[in-house]
């Protein structure tokens, strides 16, 4: 029947190990970057997180309760590979070997994610992070082992999450990179390097087994502030250099024609070698997975003459006068989900995989169940709009995962920012019992995934 999703549509969540796992020093784990970041007054240290090292069971019981047939989550590259040498830690990969028993027992799909911007400190300082080359090689033999030992069992995999985040002044904060001068030319050797880490592990897959990989984004639905063709070209732009410049490599084997003339133009030393082509050139993507939470408004004014387009993000947002804010700034745009969908998948032809959503809201329990309407409205609105480029525009969509449905420290460490249908009870200095309580959304959430995505009031 028409306008009825797939009976094997995927519903489910996503996370990172360490605003999960906890267990920072446990069982031979090695110390992770993450590791070295104090706590603030806004944010939690990384040691503890949710406990899931020890409840995952519980978590994994409220997903399956809650219908949920997917989990996307992440191998902490320190807990099985302490030093990012080879030198792997069985006890490290136990933990993971469990998890994925717990996960398939509840009939609940794995994905893994290979890195989530925590590398282990040993590489980062001897090599400061992908920076360097032989970073790459280490992710590669990394990933493609985690592929070996656990590829029989876990079918769906990405290696790098927001991939294109690499590709901006993000990338010194999550590329394993300690100390530099954070020029241009090092940007774009770390992306490169990323890309080719990725290459490495995903020819792998497609060479020696029957598991799915695709590439992941970062998406933000970008629009002009005003018709002024200036700010029509800075969208373009940035689309160009922190999107279809990744797509066509995920896709096609190579950069964009356009983000390689202005490297060439510009002299940018990437360190883009003889024989990376030919690497690239085998790169295929069976999905395209991103994470969409916002969209933004661009300003030609405010950018200075000259800059990188990789950067304009960095100084051109401004307000959309048209859309809800956040508490945390960030701007409400369901019809930009769907524009992201329909226009990749009108362009590439790769069945689309959305693996993050979700609203970042306050809250404190007090005794009482948490009324998250907010949140409610939001995903709602976004499985809407998701539904209707499937059925509107003809999107294949492979499922919708959640970020973080059960609470977990923000990407900054913030415990205050709450992405969760469950709260969990913590705070960002006081660790309390960790007691997951299910919030109004999550009974919300159960009867849309038992409907199939059908009832969503």
């Amino acid at each position: 029947m028409l306008d009825k999703l797939p009976n094997d549509f995927f519903w489910g969540n996503s996370t990172s190990s360490m605003q999960t796992e906890g267990a920072f020093d446990l069982d031979g784990k090695g110390e992770s970057v993450y590791d070295l970041k104090p706590a603030t007054t806004n944010t939690s240290d990384w040691h503890d997180a949710i406990d899931e090292y020890h409840l995952y069971n519980e978590d994994f019981s409220l997903m399956a309760k809650q219908g949920m047939n997917f989990y996307r989550f992440q191998i902490s590259w320190s807990r099985v590979d302490p030093k990012g040498d080879g030198n792997f830690n069985e006890a490290g990969i136990a933990f993971y070997e469990r998890l994925i028993e717990a996960l398939l027992k509840r009939n609940i799909t794995p994905m893994i994610c290979l890195y989530h911007f925590d590398m282990p400190l040993a590489l980062a300082k001897k090599y400061n992070g992908f920076l360097s080359r032989p970073v790459v090689s280490a992710f590669v033999r990394y990933g493609t082992e985690m592929v070996k030992r656990f590829g029989d069992r876990v079918k769906y995999w990405i290696t790098f999450n927001e991939q294109n985040l690499y590709h901006t002044s993000e990338a010194f904060n999550i590329s394993g990179y300690l100390t530099g001068d954070k020029t241009i030319n090092e940007l774009y050797q770390i992306s490169h390097h990323v890309m080719l880490a990725h290459a490495g592990v995903a020819n792998y897959i497609h060479e020696k087994t029957d598991c799915q990989i695709g590439g992941m984004l970062a998406y933000s639905e970008v629009y002009p502030a005003t018709p002024n063709p200036k700010d029509i070209l800075c969208v373009r732009q940035v689309n160009e250099f922190l999107n279809r410049n990744l797509l066509d490599a995920f896709i096609y084997g190579r950069y964009s024609n356009e983000v390689m003339t202005y490297v060439k133009k510009h002299k940018i030393e990437m360190d883009y070698q003889l024989n990376d082509g030919e690497t690239l050139v085998k790169v295929t993507s069976d999905f395209i997975a991103f994470s969409y939470y916002r969209s933004d408004t661009i300003s030609a004014e405010q950018i200075q003459e000259g800059t990188v387009p990789n950067l304009y993000l960095d100084y051109g947002i401004k307000p959309n006068p048209y859309l809800e804010t956040s508490e945390f700034g960030w701007q409400i745009d369901p019809l930009g989900f769907r524009d992201v969908l329909t226009k990749v998948y009108n362009e590439y032809g790769v069945p689309m995989f959305p693996i993050e959503n979700g609203l970042g809201i306050r809250e404190e329990f007090t005794g009482k169940e948490i009324q998250d309407d907010e949140r409610i409205s939001y995903m709602r609105d976004h499985i809407q709009a998701m539904k209707d480029a499937i059925f509107e525009d003809g999107v294949e969509v492979l499922g919708y995962l959640g970020w973080g449905l059960i609470d977990i420290p923000s990407s900054s460490g913030n415990m205050d920012k709450r992405y969760g249908t469950v709260y969990v009870n913590r705070t960002n200095h006081d660790l309390k019992d960790l007691k997951r309580i299910p919030k109004k959304s999550y009974w919300w959430l159960q009867q849309v995934i038992q409907s199939n995505g059908e009832n969503l009031k």
